[in-house]
């Protein structure tokens, strides 16, 4: 049985986007602003995901990608170009891990008014958040999660998601690059619908295979921005 549908908590949400448009760094708040904003879009994605093929298994077999992205040598042995090898080739490059993503989580958001079925599918799209990354092509830049964030929004709206696009936008968080944020959501509405997918089966393909067969076109070209260069030159 799904939850009582949630209340918008906006005086938590507005703390916690005011504390990410000073840190835009600080994964935590960004899970705050998600619990306190999302509202029923926790519900629409289970019952889209129950509705399909795939995604009835997965809600059914409920699968833990933690440990196999974790697995770093096993990734690493995956052939080159694969996703797994791309995954792996982000997070590093990033300096994150799944573990880490786990922790700001914990802190972040509270998970207690969700059920079983709800919280696994925020653990699932948590989980494969980078995953996403390395398979639509965005960075781990401000520009890239924006990005990444525009894609997401296009597949299953989130008001919570909506506001911190905006913010960054209004706020100058993307630079010139402001086309790339939106062409992100352009790709998410012309791309395959990525919660539903088996991503364990599809880490050992090439990349560009996996890229075509979820319709997420080309890897866009852009210049990241880095938080570091919006405190310099005094957006943050």
């Amino acid at each position: 049985m799904l939850d009582a549908l949630p209340r918008f908590d906006v005086p938590r949400a507005g703390r916690a986007l005011a504390a990410l448009l000073r840190d835009p760094d600080d994964l935590p708040q960004v899970f705050t602003l998600i619990e306190s904003m999302s509202g029923t879009a926790p519900h629409r994605l289970l019952l889209r995901l129950k509705l399909s093929t795939m995604g009835s298994r997965i809600m059914r077999d409920r699968p833990d990608i933690v440990p196999t992205l974790a697995d770093r040598a096993a990734l690493r042995a995956l052939p080159d170009g694969s996703l797994g090898r791309a995954y792996l080739d982000f997070v590093e490059s990033e300096g994150i891990s799944p573990q880490g993503i786990l922790d700001a989580c914990a802190v972040g958001e509270v998970g207690k008014r969700r059920n079983d079925a709800l919280k696994y599918v925020h653990q699932r799209m948590r989980d494969t958040h980078d995953l996403w990354h390395a398979a639509t092509g965005y960075k781990g830049d401000v520009v890239g999660e924006l990005s990444l964030l525009a894609f997401t929004l296009a597949q299953n709206w989130n008001t919570a998601v909506a506001m911190i696009i905006v913010a960054g936008l209004i706020k100058g968080l993307g630079r010139s690059e402001t086309h790339v944020i939106l062409g992100g959501f352009l790709r998410g509405r012309a791309a395959a619908w990525l919660p539903e997918q088996d991503w364990e089966s599809l880490l050992a393909l090439p990349v560009d295979l996996v890229r075509a067969r979820l319709k997420l076109g080309a890897v866009p070209v852009y210049t990241p921005v880095r938080t570091v260069t919006l405190r310099a030159e005094g957006i943050l």
